[in-house]
């Protein structure tokens, strides 16, 4: 019995070895790398009718645009991922606010067109202000107060 028991001591030991081998190859490859996005946040305050000035996204990456209309009554949030296709076009998709929380799709380089409902009532969008910028639009009207809020890009 002695001759088994001092031949087990050395299979023992290779065995922790080879599973502590092992154990170190599967957590070297295991490893995470985490990166920090990019960010831009906006700040508007518009009088009925006004729009902001040009907000310009990276050209090439989808991007999450997220704005939100803080104004007391006409609260709201939209939101779309965006891409910029530079010198040709904005294309996106996404939800409008919560009184129409409708899918938001499209693309476009025309100033003007329709990209997201971000207040409540679907007043306050943005929307399309050249083929490589968006802008906040206030489309209250007059008499109505100014609409304020923030809109943000994640990348």
């Amino acid at each position: 019995m002695m001759p088994i028991q001092k031949s087990s001591r050395p299979v023992a030991l290779a065995f922790a070895a080879v599973v502590a081998l092992i154990t170190s190859a599967v957590v070297g490859n295991a490893v995470q790398t985490c990166t920090v996005p990019n960010a831009a946040l906006v700040s508007y305050n518009l009088v009925p009718g006004a729009n902001s000035a040009a907000i310009t996204p990276p050209a090439n990456v989808p991007v999450h645009v997220a704005g939100t209309c803080t104004t007391l009554g006409r609260r709201g949030v939209g939101n779309v991922t965006l891409l910029r296709i530079a010198g040709s076009f904005l294309e996106w998709t996404g939800l409008n606010s919560p009184a129409g929380a409708s899918i938001a799709s499209g693309f476009s380089g025309a100033a003007g067109f329709h990209i997201v409902y971000i207040d409540w009532l679907g007043q306050v969008d943005l929307e399309v202000n050249s083929p490589d910028t968006f802008r906040v639009h206030n489309g209250w009207a007059a008499g109505s107060p100014n609409a304020t809020g923030y809109v943000s890009m994640i990348w």
